[in-house]
C-alpha cells in the first residue's frame, strides 16, 4: 500500500509496524525529528525543568508529511517507557467539536476502566469528559470553553506522568477542529514543563486564519521542518526502485516533470504505469503526461466515472461521510445492496481510490478532496441530507448528524430546525459554543417557524453570550422585537441582553433595556425583578448620572417590598451596596445584606453560577461584608466562588474573578504575600480575555495597591506602565477606585503635583456621585498628604473631613485608617501622636492588619520624637513583627531603623534569644522558672492555661531551649530559681501547639 503522502508504508497508519521505506531527500528533516525525540527522551532522563517541544512540518500536499510523521512515531514508539497519541484533521468533519481531542485521547481511554478514567481526569471528569467522547452531556449544561480546555490539559499533563515521554502528533493541522485547534493552542504554554513533544503537519497556504491556527504555527521556540519537492535525481531514484534499474534517463526526466517532484504524485504515476505493464523506456515518456493527469483533479474524476454509476455514488458517499467510514454507512448513504457496495469497494481499492475494508479511507486527501468537489451541487446537498439521517439512525447522535444538515439548502424544515437545536445544546455542553452557533445560524435559514424564530434567536444570543457578546446583542434584541417568547424567557431574554451590554462596558444601554422592559412589565415578582437588575447595572457604572436621585428611587423601591422574592432580595443587597459606597452608617449595610441571605449563605437563585443574574449581586454581598470588616464571612463567600466556579469548569474570566476577590479580602486583612499570589493569578486569566477589560483593571489596580503596601514601588511603577494604568478609565465601576489608587501611585513616587491633580479629580467625580466611603476611596486623606507642604492649611482641613466621613461610615478600620493619614498632617507632633493613639487602639479591633502595623510603627516614631522612648519602642517592635507576619518588608524596615534611632534592637520575625520575648512571654518564662505551676500562672496573667502553655511554647521556640536551659537563657542568678511542679509542667500538656500564634 502507497502512503497519503508518497511513502509506502503499512495501510492502517494507526499503527505503524516494520522498517519503512527510505524518505528519499528528507534526510536532514528526518534527522531533525529524530533530534527533537531524542532531546526529549534525554531532558526527561535527565530530570530537567525544560522538557517539552514543538515540531512543525510544514509544506504541501504530497510533499512526504504524513511518511515523517510516520518515521518519527516508529522511532518514538521503539522508546521504552514513550507513548505516541496520534490524531488527524478531515476536511469534511472540521466542523465537528473536539474531533482531533477525541482522536488523541480515545484510544488510552479505551483501554481504562471508568474508575481508572475518573481516577486520571481528577475533578474535571465531568467538565471535560463529554468534550473527550467518554459520556453525553447532562442535559441544560453550558460548560465554559475554558475550563474544558483547562480539564484536558489536566489529562494531558497527568498522562505525561504516567508514562511519560509523551508524543502529541497530529496530521492535517489545516483541517482540525476550531475547538482542538484552541485547545492545543493554549497547552503549548505548558509544554516546556512538560515530557511532550508535539508534532504537528499542515499545509501553509489552506492554513485557516483563525488565532489558534496561527499561535500554533507562529510559535518561535518550535523546530520547523519544511518539505521541498523531490529532485531530477530522487524521482529517477524512485523510478528505477519501483520499475527497475532498466528505466532510463529520459522516462525518469519526464516523470519528474509531470510530478513537478511531488512524491504522492510520482508514486502514484509509477503505480499506473506498473498496473498497465508500460516500459520504462524513453518511448512511452509521452505516455506520461496522460497518466500523470489520471492521479489528480479532472483526469482522477474521469478515471473513477469510467467505473460505472454505481462505483461513483459509493464514492461520492464516502467523500460526504469523511473519513475513517464504516462501509456499511457508506452503502446506506450510497444505496447500494451489500453485493454492490462490496463491488465497488473492490474496484475503488483496486483504483487506488479507497482503502480498507470494514473501515474505509481515502488514499490520500487530494483524492477525497477532488471527489467532493466532483459531485454535482444538488447531488451533494442530497446526499448530506441522506448522510444526516443515516448517521443518527446508526445511533451516532444528533452532534455528527449536524454537520451534513449545515450543508443542505434551506427549505423550511421543521424537523431540521429541532435537530440543529439539539445539536446545538450538546455543542454547548461540551464547551463548543461556536459549533452551537453555526447550527443555530442555520436554523435561522431555514427558517423556523413564525412563532419559533424568536425562541431560535434567544437561543442563538445564549450560545455566544461567553464568547462574541456584541453577536447577543444583536440576536437577543431581534428576539425580544418578534413575538412568540414567552414571559419567563422574554425576561431571560432581557436579563441576558444586559449582561451582554455589561460585558461590551455598555453599561448604560444595559440598565435602558431593562428600564424599559420593567416599564411594559406589569406590576408582580417579574416586574421587581427587571427593576432589581436595572438598579444592579446601574450600580454598577461609574458615570452619567444623578445617583442622589437613584439612590432615593432605590430605598423607596426596597422599602415598598415584602416578602422573600428574589427581585426584594436583589434590591436589599443593591441598596446595602449604595450604603458602602455613600460611606453611609456600616451596620445599616451590612443589615441590608443579611437579610437577603439564607441562614447567611445565598440563596439558590443568586449562586455565583446562576446564569440569569450572573455573578454580579454575590460580588456585592461580599464586598459590603469586605468594606464592613466582616473579612471572614467575605472570605468563605469569595472561597465559595472559586470553588463553585472550579467545580462547573468556569476557569476563564469567572475564575479570574473569584481570585481577583479573594486577593482584595485578603489585601483588606493584611496578608500581603498572599493577596499578591491571588492577584497575580487573577491577573493572568484576565490577560487571555485580552486588553482592557474591567477584570484586568481590577486585578491591576489592587495589585499595585499590594506592592505599595509591601514597599515594592518599582514594581508598582513598572505594572503601571506595562498595563497602562491611569486616565482615561472605563465606565464600569472598579474595584476599589481606581483614579484613586492611581493617585497613591504618584503619591509613592514623589510626583505629589501630578497625584494631587488626580485626587482632586477623582474625588469631584465622587462627591458629584454622594460617594464618600473612606476605605473604599481614601481620596480626601491622600490628597492632604500632597498638598501638605504647599498648603498646610487645606490639608489639615481635607484630613478632618475624612475623619469626619470616616467617623460617620463607624467602622474601626475606616476611623482608624483616616486617623493615621490625617496623623500626617497634623500641627503639631502632640497632635500627631495622639491621632495615632486613637488610631492604634481603633485598628486594633480591626481585622486590617497591615493598617494597625503602619499606625503601631507610625506611633512608635511619633513617641520617639517626642520623647517617650520607652513606649515608642514597645509599640515599634509590635510594628516590625506585625509588619513582617504581613509580607510589608519596607515597613518592617523602617520600624527596625526607627528602633535603631532610639538605641534599641529590632525584634523581627524570627529574631530568637531573649530580646525577641514579648512582655507576656517573658513573664511566663520567668515565673515557671521560680517553680509556679501552669495554673497559678494562668490566674496571675489572669488568662487560661492553654494560654500559658501556648506562651511558654513560643518561649522555648524563640530562645531555643528546653525547660533545663530556660533560666540560663532568661539570664535568671540561681537564687532566682525554684522547683517546678512536675503535675502542672507545660510541657507534659498534650498538645501545646506550637505554631499556633503566641497569643498576646
Amino acid at each position: 500500500m502507497t502512503d497519503r503522502d508518497g511513502s509506502r508504508q503499512q495501510q492502517d497508519q494507526r499503527t505503524p509496524g516494520g522498517p519503512p521505506d527510505p524518505l528519499l531527500e528528507r534526510e536532514q528533516e528526518v534527522a531533525e525529528a529524530e533530534r527533537a525525540v531524542d532531546d526529549l527522551c534525554r531532558r526527561m532522563e535527565a530530570g530537567g525543568s525544560e522538557l517539552g517541544g514543538l515540531l512543525l512540518c510544514s509544506g504541501s500536499a504530497g510533499m512526504g508529511k504524513t511518511a515523517l510523521l510516520a518515521r518519527v512515531r516508529r522511532l518514538a514508539a521503539a522508546r521504552e517507557g514513550c507513548r505516541v497519541l496520534f490524531a488527524r484533521g478531515s476536511e469534511q468533519q472540521r466542523t465537528l467539536p473536539f474531533h482531533v481531542v477525541r482522536q488523541l485521547l480515545q484510544p488510552v481511554l479505551a483501554v481504562r476502566s471508568e474508575a481508572e478514567r475518573r481516577e486520571l481526569f481528577g475533578g474535571w471528569y465531568d467538565i471535560a469528559g463529554p468534550a473527550a467522547g467518554l459520556f453525553a452531556p447532562p442535559a441544560g449544561v453550558q460548560a465554559d470553553p475554558q475550563g474544558v480546555r483547562d480539564g484536558l490539559d489536566w489529562v494531558l499533563i497527568q498522562l505525561a506522568q504516567l508514562q511519560s515521554p509523551l508524543l502529541l502528533v497530529v496530521d492535517d493541522l489545516h483541517w482540525a477542529d476550531l475547538e482542538s485547534a484552541e485547545w492545543l493552542a493554549s497547552f503549548l504554554v505548558r509544554i516546556r514543563e512538560l515530557p511532550v513533544l508535539v508534532v504537528l503537519a499542515y499545509r501553509p497556504d489552506d492554513l485557516p486564519r483563525e488565532d489558534p491556527f496561527q499561535r500554533l504555527t507562529g510559535e518561535r521556540t518550535a523546530r520547523p521542518v519544511a518539505l521541498r519537492p523531490l529532485s531530477p535525481d530522487a524521482v529517477a531514484q524512485l523510478v528505477r526502485t519501483t520499475l527497475g534499474d532498466q528505466s532510463d534517463d529520459a522516462f525518469c526526466r519526464e516523470c519528474w516533470t509531470v510530478t513537478g517532484g511531488n512524491p504522492y504524485e510520482a508514486v502514484e504515476l509509477l503505480a499506473n504505469v506498473r498496473r498497465r505493464n508500460i516500459a520504462p523506456t524513453s518511448d512511452n515518456a509521452e505516455l506520461l503526461r496522460d497518466l500523470g493527469a489520471a492521479v489528480r483533479g479532472t483526469g482522477l474524476i474521469a478515471g473513477l466515472e469510467k467505473l460505472g454509476p454505481a462505483t461513483v455514488h459509493f464514492a461520492w458517499a464516502a467523500a460526504v461521510l469523511g473519513t475513517e467510514i464504516p462501509a456499511q454507512l457508506v452503502a446506506s448513504v450510497s444505496a447500494l445492496g451489500p453485493a454492490d457496495a462490496a463491488l465497488a469497494t473492490d474496484r475503488l481499492r483496486e483504483h487506488r481510490i479507497l482503502t480498507g475494508s470494514t473501515t474505509l479511507d481515502f488514499v490520500h486527501p487530494l483524492i477525497a478532496t477532488a471527489v467532493y468537489r466532483a459531485i454535482p451541487p444538488a447531488a451533494r446537498t442530497a446526499m448530506h441530507g441522506i448522510a444526516a439521517r443515516a448517521v443518527q439512525d446508526a445511533g451516532l447522535g444528533v452532534s455528527a448528524a449536524a454537520r451534513h444538515l449545515l450543508e443542505v439548502h434551506p427549505d423550511g424544515d421543521d424537523e431540521l430546525v429541532t435537530t440543529l437545536r439539539t445539536a446545538a445544546r450538546e455543542h454547548l455542553a461540551v464547551g463548543a459554543p461556536d459549533a452551537a452557533r453555526r447550527c443555530l445560524e442555520r436554523a435561522l435559514a431555514e427558517p423556523p417557524a413564525d412563532g419559533d424564530r424568536a425562541v431560535v434567536q434567544y437561543e442563538l444570543g445564549c450560545a455566544t453570550l461567553l464568547t462574541q457578546p456584541a453577536v447577543t446583542v444583536n440576536h437577543l434584541r431581534a428576539a425580544l422585537d418578534r413575538p412568540g417568547l414567552d414571559p419567563t424567557l422574554r425576561e431571560n431574554a432581557t436579563m441576558r441582553l444586559a449582561q451582554a451590554l455589561g460585558h461590551l462596558d455598555r453599561l448604560d444601554d444595559a440598565a435602558e433595556v431593562l428600564a424599559a422592559e420593567a416599564a411594559r412589565t406589569l406590576p408582580g415578582p417579574d416586574r421587581t425583578r427587571l427593576q432589581a437588575a436595572h438598579f444592579m447595572w446601574t450600580a454598577l457604572q461609574d458615570g452619567g448620572h444623578d445617583w442622589r436621585d437613584r439612590s432615593r428611587e432605590l430605598a423607596e423601591l426596597a422599602q415598598g417590598l415584602q416578602g422573600r422574592d428574589i427581585g426584594a432580595r436583589v434590591l436589599q443587597v443593591l441598596r446595602g451596596w449604595d450604603l458602602i459606597l455613600r460611606g453611609e452608617p456600616a451596620t445599616a449595610a451590612q443589615a441590608l445584606v443579611e437579610q437577603a441571605l439564607d441562614g447567611g449563605r445565598l440563596p439558590r437563585e443568586l449562586q455565583w453560577t446562576n446564569t440569569t443574574w450572573g455573578f454580579e449581586v454575590p460580588t456585592m454581598v461580599g464586598m459590603t461584608f469586605t468594606y464592613t470588616d466582616r473579612l471572614d464571612l467575605a472570605e468563605e463567600l469569595f472561597s465559595d466562588a472559586a470553588r463553585e466556579f472550579e467545580i462547573a469548569g468556569w476557569s476563564g474570566s469567572h475564575l479570574g474573578f473569584a481570585y481577583f476577590l479573594l486577593g482584595l479580602v485578603r489585601f483588606r486583612g493584611g496578608r500581603l504575600t498572599e493577596a499578591e499570589d491571588f492577584l497575580r493569578s487573577s491577573l493572568r486569566l484576565a490577560d487571555r480575555l485580552g486588553p482592557g477589560v474591567p477584570l484586568q483593571w481590577d486585578a491591576v489596580g489592587v495589585l499595585i495597591d499590594t506592592l505599595l503596601a509591601r514597599g515594592k514601588i518599582d514594581q508598582a511603577r513598572e505594572l503601571a506602565a506595562e498595563y497602562r494604568f491611569g486616565p482615561p478609565y472605563p465606565s464600569a465601576l472598579l474595584l476599589p477606585d481606581a483614579p484613586t489608587l492611581h493617585g497613591k501611585l504618584l503619591l509613592a513616587l514623589g510626583r505629589n503635583e501630578q497625584a494631587a491633580a488626580e485626587l482632586t479629580a477623582a474625588g469631584a467625580r465622587l462627591d458629584a456621585r454622594g460617594w464618600r466611603n473612606t476605605v473604599w476611596s481614601p481620596w480626601r486623606a491622600l490628597l492632604a498628604i500632597a498638598v501638605a507642604d504647599e498648603e498646610p492649611e487645606r490639608a489639615r482641613e481635607l484630613a478632618r473631613q475624612a475623619v469626619h466621613d470616616a467617623e460617620r461610615y463607624g467602622t474601626a478600620t475606616a476611623v482608624g485608617q483616616a486617623l493615621r493619614l490625617g496623623a500626617a498632617v497634623a500641627e503639631s507632633p502632640d497632635e500627631a501622636e495622639a491621632m495615632l493613639e486613637l488610631a492604634v487602639g481603633l485598628l486594633g479591633r480591626s481585622p486590617s492588619a497591615h493598617q494597625y502595623a503602619l499606625a503601631l510603627v507610625n506611633h512608635g516614631s511619633a513617641l520617639r520624637r517626642v520623647g517617650r522612648a520607652t513606649e515608642a519602642a514597645d509599640q515599634l517592635r509590635q510594628g516590625v513583627e506585625l509588619a513582617n507576619q504581613c509580607g510589608a518588608e519596607t515597613l518592617a524596615a523602617r520600624g527596625a531603623a526607627e528602633l535603631a534611632a532610639a538605641g534599641m534592637r529590632p525584634r523581627g520575625l524570627y529574631v530568637v534569644g531573649s530580646e525577641a520575648l514579648t512582655h507576656r512571654e517573658r513573664r511566663v518564662a520567668e515565673l515557671t522558672v521560680r517553680g509556679m505551676s501552669a495554673d497559678r500562672i494562668a490566674v496571675e496573667l489572669g488568662t487560661a492555661v492553654i494560654g500559658v502553655n501556648r506562651l511558654l511554647a513560643a518561649v522555648h521556640r524563640k530562645l531555643g531551649t528546653g525547660r533545663d536551659g530556660l533560666a540560663a537563657a532568661l539570664g535568671m542568678p540561681p537564687e532566682e530559681t525554684g522547683a517546678a511542679h512536675p503535675e502542672s509542667d507545660p510541657e507534659s500538656d498534650p498538645d501545646p501547639d506550637p505554631d499556633r500564634p503566641d497569643g498576646d
